[in-house]
């Protein structure tokens, strides 16, 4: 019995571990996105929590700094996209992608000017760093984003920004801040997800170290039909592609090595089916990406 309850928690617990980075960016992409403004910079959002996270915990010693840190400078680069989306009209789609591209490239020059080296940045010893909290937070932020959204009236605002705007204007509520409140929470949680990655999952910053969890954390946001719940669960089944990838590598097929390579994009063809079978099924807001006059 022990021999099989043993496996299955392990991989339990590597599937939280794999999601949380997701749920936390998926939570960002739904407050944004319910709001009515699409979010595809969620990469770019989590790589600066990533970096910014592995250079306050390694000068400070403090993850929990370190992640408020980069929860206010993933605010702030929130900030300026909602600049952009909302008040300059920008198209969403390309502003969100200029942000994804200008993260890459910005987080090697920031490591020259630190760390004199365009690479990783120096590991964060193991008592710097969190053990289980992140997995914790996730959790209880699906929870409280849930109760918020149907409880609270503040929560119905933002669902009215992404479906009925003009109705919430005619009660009086400002949409516009309404986007703007949302967008900007979408980055600081975002980047939470990324902190969890420097600080959680590895012990440093990387380039690129986000691998396309960003893009996996908009899918799920789909595959979970805008809803918390949901999207936390699709979350939960992208983490353990990633973790059976991971100790399905050197699996044997008929006396025959499997590639790991083919073993790697398991996560990634899991996300492109998922979508592909459920986005036509999936009722995105209805003003989502109209700017609203």
């Amino acid at each position: 019995m022990t021999e099989i309850l043993l496996p299955l928690i392990s991989l339990l617990l590597a599937t939280l571990r794999m999601a949380t980075p997701m749920i936390f960016a998926s939570m960002g992409g739904l407050l944004s996105e319910r709001a009515g403004v699409v979010n595809i910079a969620l990469e770019g959002f989590m790589l600066v929590g990533a970096f910014t996270a592995a250079v306050i915990a390694f000068y400070t010693h403090s993850a929990w700094l370190a992640a408020f840190v980069a929860l206010g400078v993933g605010a702030f680069v929130g900030a300026l996209y909602a600049l952009f989306v909302i008040e300059f009209k920008g198209d969403q789609i390309v502003t969100g992608t200029a942000i994804n591209i200008l993260t890459v490239g910005a987080m090697p020059f920031f490591t020259k000017i630190l760390f004199n080296s365009t690479g990783s940045t120096p590991s964060i010893p193991l008592e710097d760093r969190f053990n289980f909290e992140p997995i914790v937070l996730a959790l209880l932020l699906v929870a409280s984003l849930t109760y918020w959204f149907y409880q609270t009236y503040s929560g119905l605002w933002v669902q009215f920004a992404g479906e009925h705007p003009e109705a919430l204007a005619s009660a009086g509520i400002n949409v516009r801040k309404v986007r703007w409140v949302s967008v900007i929470l979408s980055g600081g949680l975002a980047s939470i997800g990324g902190a969890s990655l420097s600080t959680f999952l590895a012990s440093s910053y990387s380039p690129l170290m986000t691998s396309g969890r960003g893009f996996m954390a908009l899918a799920a946001l789909i595959f979970g039909r805008w809803k918390p719940l949901q999207t936390c669960a699709a979350c939960l089944f992208f983490g353990l592609t990633d973790a059976l990838q991971m100790r399905l590598q050197g699996v044997q097929v008929a006396g025959f090595e499997v590639p790991v390579q083919f073993i790697q994009i398991l996560p990634y063809f899991v996300t492109v089916i998922a979508v592909a079978g459920f986005f036509g099924k999936s009722e995105s807001p209805k003003a989502l990406g109209k700017v609203y006059e």
